[in-house]
């Protein structure tokens, strides 16, 4: 696919300034046809569903599939599947393996993998203390990172947006280079992202209000022609810890991850539950008690916060969080203390949200991942004593399996996601009468 045109005039190349190409659906592609072309448009979107049907089939194995494996499981024909599978080898989104000797009389089946290092989306963060760029293509490696370290508080959008897009430029320089192709870009952002009309609203911990983050980006020649879908950051690090337990389990989850911000999302049915502007999760905006054991009141932010953690321990806020347990196991009350307070506030609050939306799992990411050993009492203790169903049916607490700045991987599945869904907007497939 590296050199060759696009197959039919439906779908273009469209070349950028920074060198990237990048697959766009051309200007006919969604035009309406003469009353006697309906029959051929419903023909075409079965073809393309199928097509992502496939697709999906791919990607979601737990290892190699063969076309007999998708036709037995889609209820699809062979012949149907082959033709499918065809054209997704010849864009480059799946691969073929050696084959492997039958274990009956016939053709030796074929391997189908996703494809490496062909197509790849760009998943990029602005968070509070670092900022990161990752690409990662239709297998899930990664193939290239930056991340920039460094304090964001109170910080200028626009001289922060140029420095993510610096990281991004070079990411995307490194993969053009490859002859990648790339299927689009994401932003996570700390803060409220309205879905419905674009902008971030208001990222408290950065101090920004109703900034224009796609403009600012896109003013960029790199990210001109790749321009940024934006979504919460802890709603897009549920999105590849789902992705992750997709086989596993459990599909159904409240992820709550710590930061100097606390965020979270809600996950049902492996799919993140986003509100009607994409507003929810914002767990760590909580308003605790006013009596009680919080008879302060407060947010649940200013309990388990990074920033309140290291605080109440009588720590530098730069202390890496290693130190804050290493102190804790030493011995040190005030970092015990800190542990077992930012526990008990953050269990209080997880148990409001169990028992609201009914889940029964609770995935602790970020910080929390690294402080679940000392979280993990005070948090459970805190879902036994105020969870209504908790007789019936206990909360089950784990660890984020998604590995380090899972945002940015979410981002970039985000954008593979939508490739999935509409293969044939990607390949330039045209299914005619």
């Amino acid at each position: 696919m590296s050199d060759r045109e696009p197959a039919d005039e439906g779908a273009s190349w469209a070349v950028r300034p920074s060198g990237p190409r990048v697959r766009t659906a051309g200007r006919d592609s969604g035009r309406v046809g003469p009353r006697s072309g309906d029959r051929a448009a419903r023909q075409e979107n079965l073809r393309h569903h199928n097509l992502g049907l496939a697709l999906r089939h791919v990607l979601d194995a737990p290892g190699p599939i063969s076309r007999a494996d998708i036709a037995i499981a889609t209820g699809l024909t062979r012949a149907t599947v082959s033709a499918l599978v065809d054209h997704l080898v010849g864009a480059g989104l799946v691969t073929e393996l050696e084959p492997v000797a039958a274990q009956r009389a016939g053709r030796p089946a074929v391997p189908l993998v996703p494809a490496r290092g062909t197509v790849a989306a760009v998943g990029m963060e602005v968070n509070v203390d670092y900022l990161g760029v990752r690409a990662i293509d239709l297998s899930g490696q990664v193939l290239s990172e930056r991340v920039e370290l460094g304090d964001f508080r109170g910080s200028d959008p626009g001289s922060v947006l140029d420095r993510i897009a610096a990281l991004a430029g070079a990411v995307v320089a490194l993969l053009s280079a490859d002859g990648v192709l790339l299927a689009g870009t994401a932003l996570a952002l700390p803060g409220l992202v309205d879905s419905v009309t674009g902008p971030l609203r208001i990222a408290p911990n950065l101090g920004w209000r109703d900034v224009d983050v796609v403009g600012l980006l896109t003013a960029h020649p790199v990210l001109a022609g790749l321009p940024p879908r934006l979504a919460n950051e802890a709603n897009l690090a549920a999105r590849a810890e789902a992705h992750v337990r997709r086989r596993t389990g459990p599909s159904s989850f409240v992820y709550v991850s710590g930061e100097v911000g606390v965020g979270g999302a809600i996950v049902l049915d492996g799919q993140i539950f986003a509100g009607r502007h994409g507003w929810s999760g914002e767990i760590g905006h909580t308003v605790l008690g006013t009596s009680g054991s919080f008879a302060e009141g407060g947010t649940l932010e200013s309990y388990a916060g990074q920033d309140a953690i290291l605080d109440h321990a009588g720590l530098p806020r730069t202390t890496p969080v290693r130190r804050l347990v290493a102190a804790a196991d030493a011995g040190d009350v005030r970092a015990r203390s800190a542990l077992v307070r930012a526990g008990a506030a953050l269990g209080v609050t997880l148990a409001n949200v169990v028992n609201v939306v009914d889940v029964e799992h609770v995935v602790l990411g970020g910080i929390y991942a690294e402080l679940a050993g000392a979280l993990r009492g005070p948090v459970l203790e805190q879902l036994q004593r105020r969870v209504i169903t908790a007789p019936w049916a206990s909360v089950e607490l784990s660890v984020s399996l998604a590995g380090r700045y899972p945002a940015m991987t979410g981002a970039a599945l985000e954008v593979l996601e939508t490739l999935v869904e509409d293969p044939a907007g990607w390949t330039g497939v045209v299914t005619r009468p």
